[in-house]
Order: structure tokens, then sequence, then C-alpha cells
């Protein structure tokens, strides 16, 4: 191929798979500029709590305490350990945090047992849609994978589009010169 059809070749996939792009990108764009903020605003993802106690060493709680203690939770619709979603011990702050498959989060103060935060956490929510997993499993795999993989194709045409003037431009440069001295 001769470089001005390589260059038509480059410029006619980057004007093709934009449009294509736009829907897909758009939503992996709006979500993932929520999930650069998600510790900025509680309402995306509920700040985690500290506990009221202070604790020397490990506390002398069990798992099953805490989980009885999240269990309790009715807005949590728990009835069996296995249907939490996550559970995140952060021991620095001393709680654990309870995240249901409802999407509510529960911390619960590891060294009281009580709840100090009840919050619904929207954040996977969004993850899920910046993902595409929300929409369904087949949109995740088929749409929103080979928008990914063509966004990277258009960075690419695109870098080619950028400095393929400025390379041709040289190169004329190099010809005129070589062509006076010669």
């Amino acid at each position: 191929m001769t470089s001005m059809k390589i260059s038509k070749l480059i410029r006619d996939i980057h004007h093709w798979g934009s449009p294509v792009l736009m829907l897909p990108l758009g939503v992996m764009i709006i979500a993932g500029l929520f999930l650069m903020v998600k510790k900025d605003f509680d309402w995306i993802q509920p700040p985690t709590q500290r506990s009221a106690v202070a604790s020397e060493g490990a506390p002398d709680r069990t798992l099953a305490e805490l989980y009885e203690a999240a269990a309790a939770i009715e807005v949590l619709e728990i009835t069996a350990w296995d249907q939490f979603d996550r559970i995140d011990v952060r021991a620095d702050r001393g709680v654990v945090k309870f995240v249901a498959p409802n999407r509510w989060e529960a911390q619960i103060d590891i060294a009281t047992l009580e709840v100090v935060s009840l919050e619904y956490r929207r954040s996977d929510l969004i993850e899920q849609i910046h993902d595409g997993s929300f929409f369904a499993d087949w949109v995740k795999t088929f749409i929103f994978l080979p928008a990914g993989v063509l966004l990277l194709v258009l960075w690419l045409t695109g870098i080619w589009m950028f400095f393929d003037p400025h390379i041709k431009r040289y190169q004329r440069k190099k010809r005129r010169a070589a062509a006076q001295r010669g």
C-alpha cells in the first residue's frame, strides 16, 4: 500500500469508528467521572467511620458476633452469612463494613458492635454502569469491551494522523536539501 492509501484508510477508520463509540464511550466517561470522585461525595460512597473506642491490639470480637450484629439490621435483608456481597474490615478505624446485595452498607464498631453508619452505597452500581455489566453480561462483553478496543484503535489512528503530516514535511525538507546539494 502506498503512503497515501494508508493515510486515507487511517482517516476512514478514525472517522467511522467515532460515531460507533459515541454512546458506550459517553456512558463509560460519565460513570468514570463519578468513580473518580466517589470518596469526595458521601452520596456516591459513604465515608468510613471511626470507632469511638480506642482499642489496644486486636479486638476480641468474633466474625460470628459481627455477622449477628449485621444480620439484625433489617434493611440489609440478610438471612445467611454467604449472602453478603462484601465484608471489609477496617482495623485502623475499628469498624467492619458489611455490604449487602441490595447495595446497603452497614458499618459496625468492632469493639461495641454498634452500628455507626447505615447508608446506601452507589459506587458499586456506578462501577457496573461503567463496565457495562449493569445492562447485561453480554453488553459488557460484546459492546463495552469492543468499544474499549475501538477506542484504543482511535487513539492509535489519532496519533498517526497527528504525526504523519510532520513526518512528511520533514521528509520533503530533507529531499529538497539533498536535491539542492546534489
